[in-house]
């Protein structure tokens, strides 16, 4: 946190440096570099010109190509030959330096014409201006020879006028690119630093804020919804941790409550060894009670913060549901509930039997909680090329449709309303429905209201073996 920096400096301090980069650019071509640049230009331009000359030497309209060389450049013209000058416009021209009149370069034109060479170029200092100048000499014919010179420095005014209207454009620039760089950085962080303030809220606790935010960049659009979204997962999570803890106080304080209550009536009272067995019974039931809440609480945590892993294998699930039926037959002896289950052939699947085991007794659990009248659960397998689907039928009053979904849900009620089932904790669909997730199986839920509700999963061929 030490070196950090609010993020409208870092925007505006950028945007600030851009804007100098850009104008040391601009001052290295414009200024810097504008000599080098010009001696460039003017050599191309003195080459085509010279090439235009020599082309129309011999024409008619020789004259007027001169004169036009003339009127439409600074080049410095002369035609001439050993006995004397043809034509020049060096007198007219800004720039030019006199051939005739400095000693050094009239010795060395007489020179290239006495040579019989095609061709002549020098680069010489004109002393009139003191700038570089290049001279060129070329051959038009025994007698004629073309001589042009061009200052490869600009020497005019104009120049001057530039470097000063740069530098005062850049003064502007600089405090013109100020002001944007503030605007542009205050409207970039605004809406950030108003998303962090909400978050800074969320933190506390506060789940009424929002993060909507009045921005036209699509990625602080994107991050306001995502931590809307984190915003009402957090709600949600928060809600269920306090109906979970309102739900499972209530499920331990009853057990809890019988324990004591039997416990201080073997303290306290003389009774017969047959209630104190009964009693005895009755406190080891709620005591496994609280082991099943444990247990389950504790295998949810793990499932749903994927701690827990798969231990594969090869089992026989028509053996695995008989073996499970066998343990719910107390509640035909009892209470005259009726399992039907008529898949008789063996039925090998991969899978994690302890937690197949569990889903099953879960489901089976639960149709016995809300069957019908009729006391009946139906256990069914049917086969297809695709996969194995399980069912587990009741015969009760179904669910609704917007309810559908929320049944996976820990401790979720129709009514609304909590009540310890007769069998289970309830959070073992939660359990149930983070198995499927584990082993990848589809899963759902088929009801009719008043005709029950038909729980299944899906196990796909390719993890079964007959």
């Amino acid at each position: 946190m030490k070196n950090s920096k609010h993020l409208i400096l870092k925007i505006f301090f950028y945007l600030i440096i851009f804007s100098l980069l850009i104008l040391f650019f601009l001052w290295l071509l414009q200024i810097l570099l504008l000599n080098n640049y010009y001696e460039y230009y003017k050599t191309n331009e003195l080459n085509l010109t010279i090439n235009t000359l020599k082309n129309n030497y011999k024409k008619d309209n020789f004259e007027s190509v001169l004169e036009d060389v003339a009127f439409n450049t600074d080049f410095c013209v002369e035609i001439t030959s050993l006995d004397g000058s043809y034509y020049s416009n060096i007198q007219n021209n800004k720039g030019c330096i006199d051939t005739v009149g400095n000693q050094k370069l009239f010795k060395e034109k007489q020179s290239f014409m006495q040579s019989n060479e095609d061709s002549f170029k020098l680069k010489i200092v004109n002393p009139r201006f003191n700038n570089k100048t290049l001279l060129y000499g070329t051959k038009l014919d025994d007698n004629q020879y073309l001589f042009v010179n061009t200052s490869l420095e600009p020497i005019d005014t104009t120049i001057d006028v530039l470097k000063n209207q740069f530098i005062i454009v850049s003064i502007i620039v600089i405090i013109l690119g100020a002001i944007a760089a503030y605007f542009i950085s205050r409207s970039l962080s605004k809406p950030i630093t108003k998303l962090t303030k909400s978050a800074k809220e969320l933190s506390n606790g506060n789940y009424n804020i929002k993060f909507d935010v009045e921005s036209d960049i699509l990625e602080i659009k994107e991050l306001g919804n995502t931590l809307d979204y984190a915003k009402n997962e957090m709600k949600k999570t928060d809600e269920t941790r306090r109906e979970i803890l309102s739900n499972v106080s209530h499920d331990l304080k009853t057990p809890l409550t019988m324990i004591k209550a039997y416990a201080e009536m073997e303290r306290d009272l003389d009774i017969s060894k047959e209630k104190h067995d009964n009693n005895m019974n009755i406190i080891i039931e709620e005591v496994d009670r609280l082991n099943i809440l444990v247990n389950d609480s504790l295998n949810l945590s793990k499932l749903e913060s994927n701690m827990d892993t798969l231990n594969i294998e090869n089992l026989n699930l028509t053996d695995l549901i008989n073996t499970i039926l066998k343990r719910f037959k107390i509640f035909s002896y009892t209470k005259n509930y009726e399992f039907i289950f008529d898949y008789d052939k063996p039925l090998y699947i991969e899978a994690d039997k302890q937690k197949l085991e569990q889903v099953i007794y879960n489901l089976i659990g639960n149709a016995i909680n809300y069957t019908g009248k009729d006391q009946k659960v139906y256990i069914n397998i049917i086969e297809n090329k695709k996969n194995i689907r399980v069912e587990i039928k009741d015969t009760g009053k179904g669910i609704k449709k917007e309810d559908i979904n929320k049944v996976w849900d820990k401790y979720y009620k129709t009514d609304k309303k909590y009540k310890r089932n007769t069998i289970g904790t309830g959070i073992g669909l939660s359990i149930v429905k983070n198995i499927f997730i584990l082993h990848h199986f589809k899963y759902g839920i088929d009801s009719i209201e008043n005709k029950g509700s038909t729980f299944w999963f899906e196990i796909p061929i390719n993890k079964a073996k007959k």
